[in-house]
């Protein structure tokens, strides 16, 4: 039986999913409370699909009529242990809030730098060299590996603090800013479904803090990395080759020629702007982060909302939108591949003229005038459509054209009234043409998942839906896709083949063996607390991703009992794997876990 393991809303749609070797079409299945008593029956509903030879029959069990706030589970009569595990109905605050709260306990348990807050994994200080780092030449690799020695070419600069970006150690502008600007986001629109004293400010000051230290105005530079992931596996070492707690670098005795010197006195990289600028995937997205901090930090320290102005103005004048190819993102630049590049110019110019629109103070800002961002943010809409009319991808961290869209439509609403390159209407059917053909997948998909398979990422992929299924509601007043959005997050929490939560903390099962050095070196192996509560990794993978897995030496092993519990449930040509070992499924990542913070929230 699978089902979402947190629950559900009174009014959404519910459903259970039953895997089966044999027929169970008519059979009776009751939802009980966790007393005992029985609260609705029903019938075992469409055979929905088959998933593999173990499983041929997938059945869907309907309860949407059931309102009645308590704790419940579902069971098929005849069935044997097809029992769903227990889930909530309850209001969206009372559903979510300890998930929102895990959300921002990940991040806080990502901190580098010297204001790490212990927490219950016993978070150190570390880093503490970023604050007087050095710069060098962006490296050459190939196939993964370093090519040539690294060459100083300036500093120290302090790039201290930020968040780790995933399981490892390194810090990237890309992850970053897509991550700060998802969390300005939820606390200019939706801070009221945070838990009191959750830290959804004090977090995004602190990203937003890292942010800054990474563009300098006055010399237009951008430095977009800290730290190397791979060496040239003897002469120069990087953060891949080690697992241990962060603050062990820096405790390190090394001297320039140790192979380990870049591992305690991490590089920094800067985009060279000896092209025209900065790649505008990355100006694009620091220029939305910079505005929403504008927003939301305005009513509360004008100062400080006024710097993120002139910095999101600054460094967006800089992109470089003339042959922009190929972009920046990482070193190498297949750690994320993102290719796409219009929707973030096109998100960037959208939260500067909302900034503008809202802030008093514009005095000595290159551009003081709202209309000028609108019209840039339609421009690029209008370029993003013309070359992706159905969209690229669904909202994730290489795609934010749906999110963009949105805040150009609000922008367009709130601003002054200006003949622009698209419309609010047109915005809001793009959005709704993302949504058309993901549904139309979902309506075919054993589990209702609107995700091409061929895709990969799955969980930020189907938590993008959700999130994107909501923006159109609350653009349009129109519920056409709540079902597409619901379902997206019951896939994520739980309502999947392998009967898992992606989100650790969330649900009955849920990932044990995270390929994360702070959770498996401090936390523990078995679900019980301290666990890195929170965070969201990305499930299933292509099978193949799998081969030739392992980590460095000193990584405790996980699952402790060895095996693989979830292989009887792979099929369509992917795989999950709660170990330690295997990246592709337990890997947490900082992008993953900022759609949940709209996602449980919107």
């Amino acid at each position: 039986m699978r089902i979402n393991q947190v629950g559900f809303e009174p009014q959404a749609p519910k459903r259970a999913l039953l895997m089966s070797g044999r027929p169970y079409a008519g059979k009776r299945f009751v939802v009980r409370s966790l007393r005992g008593e029985v609260v609705m029956s029903g019938r075992v509903g469409r055979l929905v699909g088959r998933w593999n030879s173990r499983f041929p029959y997938v059945y869907e069990l309907d309860f949407s009529r059931l309102r009645e706030p308590g704790l419940y589970r579902v069971r098929v009569e005849g069935s044997g242990r097809a029992v769903s595990p227990p889930f909530r109905i309850t209001q969206k605050v009372g559903l979510y809030d300890p998930l929102l709260r895990n959300a921002l306990s990940f991040y806080r348990d990502q901190r580098d730098g010297r204001d790490v807050l212990p927490g219950p994994l016993h978070r150190e200080p570390s880093h503490l060299t970023d604050a007087s780092a050095y710069i060098y030449q962006r490296p050459s690799y190939k196939n993964g590996r370093l090519q040539k020695p690294l060459v100083r070419i300036g500093g120290p600069i302090d790039v201290s603090g930020g968040w780790f970006d995933a399981g490892d150690y390194l810090k990237f502008v890309e992850t970053a800013s897509y991550t700060d600007l998802m969390m300005l986001l939820a606390a200019r629109d939706y801070s009221r479904s945070f838990p009191p004293r959750s830290g959804l400010l004090r977090e995004s000051y602190f990203g937003t803090d890292w942010l800054s230290k990474m563009w300098n105005g006055n010399m237009g530079r951008l430095f977009y990395q800290v730290g190397i992931g791979d060496g040239n596996g003897s002469a120069i070492l990087g953060d891949h080759d080690f697992w241990r707690l962060p603050q062990m670098d820096d405790a390190r005795h090394v001297s320039k020629r140790d192979p380990a010197y870049f591992v305690k006195y991490r590089p920094v990289f800067k985009e060279s702007t000896s092209s025209g600028g900065i790649s505008p995937n990355l100006a694009g997205r620091m220029a939305a982060a910079f505005g929403l901090c504008a927003q939301v930090f305005w009513p509360r320290d004008p100062t400080y909302a006024r710097g993120c102005l002139l910095k999101g103005e600054q460094i967006l004048d800089a992109a470089r939108t003339h042959h922009p190819l190929p972009l920046t993102t990482t070193t190498p630049h297949s750690y994320y591949p993102e290719v796409s590049w219009r929707d973030d110019m096109e998100l960037g110019a959208a939260e500067l003229a909302e900034a503008l629109e809202h802030n008093p103070d514009r005095s000595g800002l290159p551009h003081q005038d709202a209309e000028y961002y609108l019209e840039m943010s339609a421009r690029w809409a209008r370029g993003y459509t013309r070359l992706h009319p159905h969209g690229l991808d669904s909202l994730n961290l290489y795609d934010t054209s749906t999110l963009a869209h949105a805040e150009l439509a609000r922008a367009i609403e709130d601003g002054p009234d200006v003949k622009l390159a698209v419309n609010r209407r047109e915005l809001i059917k793009m959005i709704a043409r993302q949504l058309v053909q993901a549904k139309a997948r979902a309506g075919k998909d054993t589990f209702g998942l609107g995700i091409d398979y061929s895709e990969g990422d799955y969980v930020p992929h189907a938590l993008g839906l959700a999130v994107t299924a909501e923006l159109y509601q609350k653009l349009t007043g129109s519920g056409s896709f709540s079902k597409l959005g619901q379902h997206s997050l019951d896939w994520v929490l739980g309502d999947n083949a392998w009967g898992s939560s992606f989100v650790v903390g969330a649900g009955k099962t849920f990932p044990h063996c995270l390929h994360s050095q702070i959770a498996n070196l401090s936390g523990t192996l078995n679900g019980r607390p301290p666990i890195m509560a929170g965070a969201t990794v990305d499930g299933p993978a292509q099978s193949d991703t799998f081969s030739g897995l392992g980590v460095p030496q000193g990584a405790r092993r996980c699952p402790q009992s060895g095996g693989d519990s979830f292989r009887p449930f792979d099929g369509h040509g992917l795989r999950y794997a709660d170990n330690v070992r295997a990246w592709p499924s337990v890997e947490p990542s900082d992008d993953y876990t900022a759609l949940t913070l709209l996602a449980f929230s919107s």
